[in-house]
Formats: C-alpha cells, structure tokens, sequence
C-alpha cells in the first residue's frame, strides 16, 4: 500500500497514542461477553504478491497460505464483486478457523461514491455473506478526496445498510481528522450504526491511527517502513492489543502491508511470536525466512 509513504521514516513519531476513555468504558461493558479473538495476515495471497513464499509445487496457494495465517484483508474484491459460487469456492479451499475480510468494491466507494448503491451493497453482500463462519468484517475503503461536505451521504449509506452483516469502514481525507467536532460526528455515526473504526497505522499519516474504537473490535491495518522501525513499532502494537484484551476487546484483525520480495522476512513472524506470548495466543508461523523458499 502506497497511501502514507515517506522518503525519510526516521523522522516519524511512531508512538503509539493513548487509549481513549470512551474506548475503556466501552471495552469494559463488553467485558467478558466472550474469548479475545486474534486474526494476523497480508492483503493477498498470489505467489505474485509474497515472493518466496510457496514452495516448489503448491498447487494450491490459499489452502497453503490459510494453514500459515489464519486472515486475509482481501484486496481481490475491491475490483469485482464476486459471485456466490466463487465465494462458496474461495471458502472451501481454507483451513479450519479462517477468516476472510472482503473489501467492498470501487465502483461502490470509488466510481458511485456511496450513490445508489443499495443494489450493488446488497449483491456484494449476498455473495460474501456465503463465506459464513469464514467471514470477518467486510470493510469499505473511501478515496483520499471524499471528504465531510459528504456526511448525509455516508450517514445514509451505514444507516440502510443490511442489518446483522460485519462492517467496518475507513476514510482517508485529512478534513475527517483535523476537526474535532467532525471527527466525534463520524465516530458517534460509527457506534450508532455498529460498525468497526479502522485503524490506519502508516508513516505520513499518523492522524489516523485513531483509537477511539467504535465496536469491540479492532481492526488495524499495518504499513511498513523500514524493517528494524517496524519491529519496534509491532512490539508496540502487542502491548496495546494486550493492554485492550485485558479491558474487554473481542476481537482484533491485524493486517500487514510490507513489498515482499524474494529474501525479504515476513514481519510477522516475530509479531506473532511476540503476541503468542504475550497474548496467550496459538497463531500459526509463516516461517518465511526458514526453508520454504522456492
């Protein structure tokens, strides 16, 4: 992921904020309602995409990717909306306690921005809903330049969209941000309509790693920038989803954006380490850098 890119990465904070009050008060009504819940992975699963990978021979690259993570942030729906029979197969081919996080397609946030898009929201969410046990969130991505002037139009857009499907939702423009008054409508819109706040941690935009969580669920979307500051940033990042285990949080997905190339390590591997122990976690290794290179 391009968006938040900077030339020089030394020169960010990457401190992680505090955590909001409103956040405690509303991890700790939810409090022991159920079992954390842990999800780590990559936007993509193709050998295009995660150079070095796969070995010699896999034949099936998501049933081999779903036994070494247990999510996808799945960017191949955000340019065509899928049918229900691919959804059923894409289901099929994963392990056991896979979860799978569907990301809207562009002509619904891109091309109609929101517009009349009831058929298209309802088409998109019959096919992925097949997913079943295998469906995380389904998310929607907004473009950098859609900005507040719009809010009667994602207000209307969350409040009639279908009941009882996982949602969550990110925008981009830094008007959404820098206003406070705007910001505390949109994520009161968050709360009210049950859909997750998504948590942008990049380089150049750190307006948006936003920890007011609007559901018990985090999910955050990790981008790289060099690879010894990304390790202390993820150790960073494991205090915190330790620190919202302990006050209620169900779940959190947790997904990386890093260029993989051929001899390049998947940070996830010390991260899940670390959480495994951290978290009393059991989530399952790549092993990148360990004997699977073709």
């Amino acid at each position: 992921m391009k968006f938040g890119k900077v030339l020089d990465p030394t020169a960010i904070d990457f401190s992680l904020p505090q955590t909001p009050q409103e956040t405690r008060n509303l991890l700790n009504k939810h409090k022991g309602q159920q079992d954390f819940e842990i999800f780590v992975g990559y936007p993509k699963w193709s050998k295009a995409d995660l150079k070095g990978f796969y070995p010699r021979g896999t034949k099936d690259e998501l049933f081999y990717y779903s036994n070494k993570f247990n999510s996808i942030e799945f960017n191949g729906t955000f340019y065509r909306s899928p049918s229900k029979e691919q959804v059923l197969t894409w289901k099929n081919r994963t392990a056991d306690n896979f979860k799978f996080c569907p990301k809207f397609t562009n002509s619904i946030s891109h091309y109609s921005r929101l517009n009349n898009t009831d058929e298209k929201v309802a088409a998109f969410v019959d096919s992925t809903i097949l997913f079943e046990e295998k469906l995380g969130l389904g998310f929607v991505q907004m473009p950098e330049n859609f900005r507040p002037k719009a809010f009667d139009r994602l207000q209307g857009f969350l409040k009639r969209f279908p009941k009882g499907y996982p949602l969550a939702m990110e925008v981009r423009n830094e008007e959404w941000f820098n206003d406070p008054h705007v910001l505390k409508e949109y994520l009161q819109l968050l709360s009210e309509t049950n859909t997750t706040n998504i948590i942008v941690d990049t380089p150049a935009r750190r307006d948006m790693l936003n920890f007011r969580l609007t559901t018990p669920i985090a999910f955050i979307r990790f981008v790289s920038s060099t690879h010894e500051i990304d390790k202390l940033r993820l150790k960073q990042w494991v205090n915190k989803l330790k620190e919202w285990k302990q006050d209620g949080l169900h779940q959190a997905y947790f997904f990386i954006h890093q260029k993989i190339d051929q001899e390049t390590e998947f940070l996830s591997d010390d991260f899940i380490q670390e959480l495994n122990k951290n978290l009393d976690c059991n989530l399952p290794l790549a092993n990148k850098s360990v004997g699977i290179k073709s």
